[in-house]
């Protein structure tokens, strides 16, 4: 899973800065101040759960169990879903697709609560 989840946290990590990028300069003028900022919402979580698969990467090499494949996996889908929908909405404009938004938000949840059982089945260290 190292691998895997290096390689999803590398193209994760380029497309969000290459996303930001273009938002900042090749949208600043197409879209509205709203769609924007959506869009950068978009961007910050998919850099903030990009690192989250670093991390994830790094621990599954050294935890056992499922706890960490799952929420590197939760972290992967609610990329695609939560930044992904805002993306698609800002560049379409079709507002129907924020009900996807959600559905990334509770992958991202679920990634986080399972990355926090991971380290609550940890043994202490005297």
């Amino acid at each position: 899973m190292l691998r895997g989840f290096v390689m999803l946290a590398a193209f994760f990590g380029f497309t969000g800065v290459a996303l930001g990028a273009f938002a900042a300069h090749g949208l600043k003028n197409r879209l509205s101040a709203e769609y924007l900022a959506i869009f950068h919402t978009g961007v910050s979580y998919q850099l903030v759960h990009t690192l989250a698969l670093v991390g994830v990467a790094l621990l599954a090499a050294h935890l056992p169990g499922r706890l960490v494949t799952w929420a590197g996996a939760s972290f992967t889908l609610g990329i695609l879903l939560f930044s992904g929908s805002l993306y698609l909405l800002t560049l379409t404009g079709i507002s129907k697709l924020g009900i996807i938004t959600p559905l990334g938000g509770v992958a991202f949840l679920v990634g986080w609560l399972c990355l926090g059982l991971a380290a609550w089945r940890l043994q202490p260290t005297p």
